[in-house]
């Protein structure tokens, strides 16, 4: 099942600057999905993130990749209206740099889930290479939007 970015935004709150997967290129709710991220120099962080330098924040990574594997836990129809709120990062390891005109490729195999909590091993490359590898965990909530 692939998404664009209309199709996202009915399952995932995130709005601009928060909104991170640019497109679904794959997902089977409840199992994994894979997204992708272009990054653009006009992204908002990149005024201070350096300015002599653009380099995206390893915890946006983060944040990109958790919104992938939110989408793939969302798109199940018994969490539709919830949110996939962080409950956890492991093992992140950040393998080279994001910079603008990066393609970021990311995908989340959920490996656990209990209850409302789960746990998804997530990566994230540009051009095959690994840019960043975490274990993340998540709680599902019935918040109101």
């Amino acid at each position: 099942m692939e998404l664009n970015s209309d199709q996202i935004a009915q399952l995932l709150p995130h709005r601009y600057p928060f909104a991170l997967v640019d497109r679904i290129l794959d997902c089977e709710p409840g199992q994994w999905a894979k997204g992708r991220k272009c990054v653009s120099v006009g992204e908002p962080y990149f005024c201070g993130h350096f300015p002599q330098e653009h380099v995206m924040p390893g915890v946006l990574i983060l944040e990109a990749m958790a919104q992938v594997g939110a989408v793939a836990i969302l798109a199940l129809p018994e969490n539709r209206g919830k949110l996939a709120l962080f409950g956890g990062i492991k093992n992140a390891r950040f393998k080279r740099k994001v910079v603008p005109g990066d393609v970021l490729e990311m995908e989340c195999v959920l490996t656990k889930r209990r209850g409302p909590v789960g746990i998804g091993e997530c990566k994230a490359l540009v051009d095959g290479q690994v840019a960043c590898v975490a274990e993340l965990t998540f709680a599902i909530t019935d918040a109101a939007r």
